[in-house]
């Protein structure tokens, strides 16, 4: 290069070097790998162990940042993120473990929500493939023990590449001892993560539904608005709990993720003696979160685009117009991208009297 460009290259390497504190974890990712290819080895090296300082890192979740969310400008994609950073640890640290660690959030985020773009598409199957262990061909055994009854991934028909397989029971052949569930990986350690999925159907009373959910939880709760002195109350409804035609009902609904999702969808069945206030169906806005909200004839469906992590309380009102007994019905939440997430909450007998 010419005495101008060399100039301008040096300038830049060195405002690199000051300022790289500056920028955003995409941005620190690029510089690190600019530095680490201009010999600049130590200052490369300091980015990423100031990254790696500020990281989470689990057994479930793999490595990741908090601050790497969602942005409106280009440079705040998380998958592009993602990606700059497994290219410049696997590039600079060549540690197998760390990279592994990157590219599990990677399918760990591609699990509940989508790639939006395709170059975050390229971006994420290019860090996948070329960077840290070959999970392609490195393959685990997954043992899976059911009671009894084992079963041996090698001895399944799985598919090509994901060693997906699926295997169903008849109610027939279903039996209590079969509730112990056991899962064991053998093979190379650095082989591919494995997830798997265990569903159970059968009827109840919907009475009798106890509360299921884990990293996705649905609590309802049913109160009943009053009039004081002092102004509007909530008192809550129990099972012992007696209510009149005509009283106001407060529904609460409260959501919790411990991951962001992506298309969720909650539905909550209602007491059939009651009627909804909210009875057109629109899109709103509240507490940071968008949802469509539609009213049907036996429940009220919310519909999520986006939800990200954390706890979201939902209330709608409803009012009595029979008396008798009647279930309050349950609310059951599903992430509709990834049908293992899924959660309902419990329901119990509404007395009413005139």
């Amino acid at each position: 290069m010419d005495n101008k460009t060399k100039i301008a290259h040096k300038y830049l390497l060195d405002n690199a070097t000051k300022y790289w504190k500056n920028y955003n974890l995409f941005g620190r990712g690029q510089l690190a790998i600019a530095l680490f290819r201009n010999n600049k080895t130590k200052e490369a090296t300091n980015i990423l162990a100031s990254a790696k300082d500020n990281s989470i890192n689990n057994e479930e979740m793999g490595m990741y940042w908090k601050e790497n969310i969602y942005g409106y400008y280009w440079y705040q994609s998380p998958i592009e993120t993602q990606a700059i950073l497994i290219e410049a640890f696997q590039e600079i640290e060549k540690n197998n473990a760390t990279v592994n660690d990157l590219k599990t959030w990677l399918l760990q985020q591609k699990q509940t929500q989508r790639w939006p773009t395709t170059v975050s598409t390229a971006d994420a199957c290019y860090a996948l493939l070329l960077s840290g262990s070959n999970w392609l061909t490195q393959q685990q055994t997954a043992t899976i023990s059911l009671g009894n009854m084992v079963l041996n991934s090698n001895e399944q028909k799985t598919e090509a590449g994901t060693g997906y397989f699926k295997k169903s029971f008849s109610a027939d052949n279903i039996k209590s001892e079969m509730g112990n569930i056991k899962l064991t990986l053998s093979g190379n350690k650095e082989a591919a993560p494995a997830w798997g999925g265990v569903y159970w159907q059968y009827l109840e009373d919907m009475n009798k539904i106890p509360v299921v959910g884990n990293g996705l939880q649905i609590k309802k709760q049913l109160y009943k608005e009053i009039i004081t002195k002092s102004g509007k109350q909530l008192q809550p409804i129990t099972k012992e709990s007696t209510v009149k035609v005509g009283d106001k009902i407060i529904v609460r609904l409260e959501m919790r993720s411990d991951r962001n999702l992506e298309y969720v969808h909650l539905k909550d069945l209602r007491a059939s003696n009651t009627e909804p206030l909210n009875v057109l169906s629109q899109y709103k806005y509240q507490d940071g979160l968008g949802y469509y909200e539609s009213t049907k004839d036996i429940g009220t469906n919310f519909f999520f685009n986006y939800l990200p992590k954390g706890t979201y309380v939902f209330e709608y009102p409803l009012f009595v117009n029979h008396a008798g007994s009647y279930s309050t019905g349950v609310a059951t939440m599903q992430c509709m991208y990834a049908p293992v997430f899924n959660s309902h909450s419990d329901a119990f007998v509404l007395k009413a009297k005139y």
